[in-house]
């Protein structure tokens, strides 16, 4: 009895989804035997939950007829959530969910098949439009994306920052040359003048002396 009220709640929770309430696919994972999810590579820093929109997106696309993997994955959840698990879950679905739909393994597995290339493609969209919103590709029509424009700023700045680095190192060169020379110039100049203030003053002191012996020996 216990099995037939599983079945009955988790069919009901199959086609009934209350207003308001989330669907039962929302109900917890089965502890059923479902493979590791692939490694997420290269997400930016922080990004741990995904957005609502994007659950909206991937929502929208595993959405069916009610017959397809989506639909049958529905009802193992709900199945799961009333205590269900391992291959007796999986085989009381299945057989809950043809008997239902009428579909069998082979269409179910195929519709499986369907909605992972569906993820797939749509995988593959969203990060070719990714690298041209990073400027990483150029959109086959249309400008560039902001983003792209503000890398060619940047690139473009860069090279004008580093154009106005080389000149300010010439000009800083230049500046320490011309100081230097100045310091040169002005001692040379400074020594030239002490020099000539020496020869001066011998002059002036040679004279006076003979001056001085002369009014002295030679009174007129």
């Amino acid at each position: 009895m216990a099995l037939l009220d599983n079945l009955a709640k988790a069919a009901k929770d199959f086609f009934v989804e209350p207003d308001g309430e989330a669907p039962a696919g929302a109900a917890p994972a089965p502890t059923g035997p479902v493979g590791p999810a692939p490694p997420l590579a290269s997400l930016p820093t922080g990004a741990t939950q995904p957005e609502q929109r994007h659950l909206d997106h991937i929502a929208g696309l595993l959405a069916g007829d009610g017959r397809d993997f989506g639909a049958f994955t529905k009802m193992v959840k709900s199945l799961a959530a009333s205590g269900l698990s391992g291959p007796l879950l999986y085989q009381t679905a299945f057989n809950a969910f043809a008997a239902v739909t009428g579909t069998d393994l082979t269409s179910l597995l195929a519709s499986a098949d369907d909605l992972t290339q569906r993820l797939a493609d749509d995988r593959a969209k969203v990060q070719a439009r990714h690298r041209e919103k990073m400027g990483d590709a150029v959109p086959p029509q249309g400008p560039p994306s902001a983003l792209a424009r503000l890398r060619e700023q940047e690139a473009q700045l860069q090279q004008a920052v580093a154009a106005l680095t080389q000149q300010l190192t010439d000009k800083s060169q230049q500046l320490t040359d011309a100081q230097q020379q100045l310091r040169q110039e002005t001692a040379k100049t400074q020594a030239a003048l002490a020099s000539y203030e020496l020869a001066h003053a011998a002059a002036v002191a040679e004279l006076q002396a003979h001056q001085q012996a002369t009014k002295s020996f030679l009174k007129m």
